[in-house]
């Protein structure tokens, strides 16, 4: 098969690696890639991932048998249908199944209608009646852009001011910030459960916790990800269960009942207490860093998977699992998630490589051929090992020995899952 693979993070450089290990692949080609990706795929920096037009003509000219798609907003701007009306397979949800992530005001509604457990909220696109509602309801409290924000559109407000200023606070999300949701806060442990669908069978993958906060304690700022382990000992059996039988499966069919055929990664993010999951919302595509430490446990073809969801041909498929843990520490820019420097030296990957890391590209590039800064999150180091406490303390050796100026990243990732 030939594949395309969109974007160019450490969620794709991870797809990229897993799908790169299939029988079944002929070439790889990736839109726009990274230096990571360039090991298994052919980089194609010209075309931008927001163009449908040329993506679906670059497929149509290199005889793609299967997209791949990564990040949200080319699913939330209807990538997968411009491709699927030219008749080229894709893994990935459409449009309207990507509401689910691209509008948490849409997410939010079809949980309410279809008892779907989450959080109560209410929705608001005037500030003055978002922060009188707030003041009746106090804090903590959480306040949701209601589109795209990179993962940054979610505050959660521990003070009434803190809410109050997170209301003004949604406007420099731009256009996404325009509508914003108030809920209510959920105390609990967070985990995220990814799962692999053709609209009918549905495929849960090992559950994982990411870090979402910049700093160690889960504080500082809403970042796209710190790190992440798996598998989430919080998920245990009859969570697992839970998950499956009152959250995704009603999901995909409180979709299709709107008449929306949801097929790729469905991702949860959960709230668990007292063994209970609730929805904090919905990805409509693998997790970032979750997938960088769910794909090194996932034994067998990921690319025959993924073909099976773009056909309809799920059911037939099981997935087996490594019984290691995996540890992901995330090297981000120091100032991320605000503002940070770019084109900075980076050392050690090599190094980190020989001890046994996987290291995923995050934001990197070639300057000079020399690897350096190009983003937030810059690198995430994986590894795996017999069981977590062994998989940190590799992780973190992996770390010490990659520098770069500003560098940041968190030490404590795990370690509620170790205590």
């Amino acid at each position: 098969m030939n594949v395309l693979l969109i974007g160019g993070g450490g969620r794709e450089h991870a797809l990229a690696w897993k799908i790169s290990q299939s029988p079944r692949l002929t070439k790889m080609f990736a839109i726009p890639g990274s230096p990571g990706i360039a090991e298994f795929a052919e980089c194609v920096a010209d075309i931008s991932i927001d163009d449908n037009f040329a993506v679906v003509n670059f497929a149509t000219e290199h005889a793609i048998d299967l997209v791949v798609v990564g990040p949200e907003a080319p699913l939330v701007n209807g990538l997968v249908d411009a491709l699927n009306t030219a008749g080229i397979k894709a893994f990935g949800c459409t449009k309207d199944a990507a509401q689910i992530e691209g509008s948490k005001i849409f997410a939010k509604r079809l949980m309410k209608k279809y008892n779907i457990p989450t959080a109560e909220f209410e929705v608001f696109d005037d500030v003055d009646a978002a922060k009188n509602y707030i003041r009746s309801k106090g804090a903590p409290i959480v306040v949701k852009a209601d589109g795209l924000a990179a993962g940054k559109g979610v505050i959660v407000a521990q003070t009434l001011d803190e809410a109050l200023s997170a209301v003004d606070e949604m406007k420099t999300f731009g256009t996404a910030g325009n509508r914003i949701v108030v809920e209510e806060f959920m105390d609990g442990q967070e985990a995220s459960v990814l799962a692999l669908t053709d609209g009918e069978t549905i495929l849960p993958l090992k559950a994982a916790q990411d870090h979402k906060r910049a700093l160690d304690g889960d504080k500082g700022l809403n970042t796209g990800g710190m790190g992440a382990y798996a598998p989430a000992p919080v998920v245990d059996e009859n969570v697992a269960a839970l998950v499956t039988e009152k959250i995704l499966r009603p999901t995909i069919a409180a979709l299709k009942a709107e008449g929306i055929v949801y097929r790729g990664c469905l991702y949860a993010g959960l709230m668990i207490r007292d063994g209970q999951p609730k929805v904090v919302e919905f990805n409509c595509r693998f997790g970032d860093p979750e997938t960088q430490v769910v794909l090194p446990l996932l034994e067998g073809d990921l690319l025959d998977l993924m073909n099976s969801c773009a056909t309809g041909t799920l059911a037939d498929k099981k997935l087996s699992w490594s019984d290691q843990s995996a540890v992901c520490v995330i090297l981000a820019s120091g100032g991320y998630p605000k503002s940070y420097r770019k084109n900075l030296p980076i050392d050690g990957v090599t190094k980190a490589k020989s001890l046994g890391a996987l290291i995923f590209h995050a934001g990197t590039k070639f300057a000079n051929d020399e690897l350096v800064t190009s983003g937030g999150r810059v690198l995430g180091v994986t590894v795996t090992a017999q069981n977590l406490r062994e998989a940190v303390d590799k992780a973190y050796r992996c770390v010490d020995v990659i520098h770069f100026a500003d560098m940041h990243f968190r030490r404590d990732i795990a370690a509620r899952a170790l205590n």
